[in-house]
C-alpha cells in the first residue's frame, strides 16, 4: 500500500454528523473536533448549516449538507430548492442522493438532467459549490452503477458517492470504490458507509476514494496514530 501521511488521511475526511436527534451541542463538538483534527469539512444536515458555517469560520475546514437524504426520491424542483437553500446558509459542498428509482429503470434522461440541474446550481456560485452524487453502489449490479456513473459525469457533478450509509444494501465496498474509480472520468469517488477504522480508510483510498465520508473520523485518526506509534 502506498504511504499516507496522517495529514493527507485527515484531509481526505468529511467528518459526518446525520443523526435524526443530534443537537447543537453535538454539531458544535463536531466542528471543534473537524478543527483540532484538520478534517477536510463536517457534513450536517441543513439544519444545523448556519452554526457550522459560523462555528467554523476563519477555519479551513468546510461545511458539507445533504440533499434528498437519505432516499433520493424527491423531484428535481425541490432538490434544486434545497440546495440553493443550503449554499445560501452556508454550505460549501452537496451531497445529494440520486434518484435510485432512475438507476433501477436505466432511466438516463431523468438522472442526467436532475444531476444537470444541481450541478448548475453549484457551480454557479462564486466559489463553486462542490456537488456529490450518492448512486447507493451496494444496491445495484455492475451495469446499473457503470450507469449511474455515466450519468454522473454526463450531469457534470464533481463526485460520485458511494453511499448514504441507511440503505439496507450496506454502504462501502472496496470493488465498487474500484469499479467507479475506473469509470468516472473526471469525477472524483468518495467512499461512505461503514468506514469506522483506519485500516477501513487506507484501503479505500488505496483503491481510489478521494474522500472519506464518516461518522468516526477521530477514532480513525487515534487508530492511525497508534499504528504510527
Amino acid at each position: 500500500m502506498t504511504a499516507i501521511t496522517k495529514e493527507q488521511l485527515a484531509s481526505s475526511i468529511d467528518y459526518t454528523l446525520l443523526q435524526p436527534q443530534a443537537g447543537a451541542d453535538d454539531i458544535a463538538a463536531l466542528c471543534d473536533e473537524a478543527v483540532r483534527y484538520r478534517f477536510y469539512s463536517v457534513c450536517v444536515h441543513t439544519r444545523w448549516i448556519p452554526l457550522a458555517a459560523d462555528r467554523l469560520n476563519n477555519s479551513r475546514v468546510n461545511v458539507c449538507s445533504v440533499v434528498s437524504f437519505p432516499h433520493g426520491a424527491d423531484s428535481t424542483r425541490i432538490k434544486v430548492s434545497q440546495a440553493h437553500q443550503a449554499i445560501m446558509d452556508g454550505a460549501d459542498e452537496i451531497d445529494m442522493v440520486a434518484d435510485l428509482a432512475a438507476i433501477e429503470a436505466g432511466d438516463s434522461k431523468y438522472l442526467t438532467t436532475q444531476i444537470q440541474a444541481l450541478a448548475r446550481v453549484c457551480h454557479s456560485m462564486s466559489p463553486k459549490v462542490t456537488l456529490k452524487v450518492i448512486i447507493e453502489s451496494a444496491a445495484f449490479d455492475v451495469d446499473k452503477k457503470m450507469f449511474a456513473c455515466a450519468a454522473c459525469r454526463q450531469g457534470k457533478a464533481d463526485f460520485i458517492k458511494t453511499s448514504t450509509g441507511l440503505h439496507t444494501s450496506g454502504g462501502a465496498r472496496i470493488e465498487d470504490v474500484k469499479l467507479m474509480k475506473d469509470a468516472a472520468g473526471d469525477c472524483r469517488v468518495k467512499a461512505a458507509g461503514g468506514i469506522r477504522t483506519a485500516e477501513q480508510a487506507l484501503a479505500m483510498i488505496q483503491a481510489g476514494a478521494d474522500r472519506i465520508g464518516t461518522s468516526c473520523g477521530v477514532a480513525i485518526m487515534e487508530n492511525f496514530q497508534a499504528d504510527l506509534d
